[in-house]
């Protein structure tokens, strides 16, 4: 008896789910900067992966794909940066306000 390879990819998928969820939810706060910036440059390789998938592929289709993917993953990677710099200004220190300043 032959396991169809659509079953198994989506056992592997639902593994990584479960293993990704635990993985994230018990980062502790501390860490959380740092493994955005690790995200954000697995993402940029993603970049890479698509583009390579949307320039060698022959049909239209994987075409569009690939373009789409590049698309999402740019998005993800940008957005990602835009968090991530607004996350660590949130550590930088804030000057002391002058007595006269009212704000």
């Amino acid at each position: 008896m032959e396991i169809s390879h659509t079953i198994i990819n989506l056992i592997i998928f639902v593994l990584a789910i479960y293993v990704g969820y635990h993985v994230v939810w018990t980062v502790t706060p501390a860490l959380h900067t740092p493994l955005m910036a690790v995200t954000n440059a697995v993402s940029a390789i993603i970049i890479v992966g698509a583009m390579l998938a949307a320039s060698l592929t022959e049909g239209i289709v994987g075409q569009i794909a690939g373009t789409v993917a590049v698309a999402l993953a740019a998005v993800n990677v940008f957005g990602g940066f835009l968090v991530t710099q607004r996350m660590l200004e949130m550590f930088k220190k804030k000057e002391p306000k002058a007595k006269g300043d009212k704000a």
